[in-house]
């Protein structure tokens, strides 16, 4: 339940804050692509996000390797 009034003063601000943290943004993948990929990823037995990073390496390593 919200109290009406919160006190801050005795709050120090960005305590918490490192500006060396990484953030994992999601990424989303359309419907059909992701029953693609999840389907070719069990049917190998591995994790789908292991197959995606998969992929998505040998893309960067093409794209690299053109430059």
């Amino acid at each position: 339940m919200m109290r009406d009034e919160y006190d801050f003063s005795k709050g120090e601000r960005g305590k918490f804050f490192n500006p060396e943290a990484k953030k994992n943004l999601p990424v989303y993948l359309e419907a059909e692509v992701l029953e693609y990929f999840a389907a070719r990823a069990e049917a190998k037995g591995i994790e789908l996000n292991t197959m995606v990073n998969e992929l998505l390496k040998k893309d960067i390593a093409l794209i690299e390797g053109v430059k």
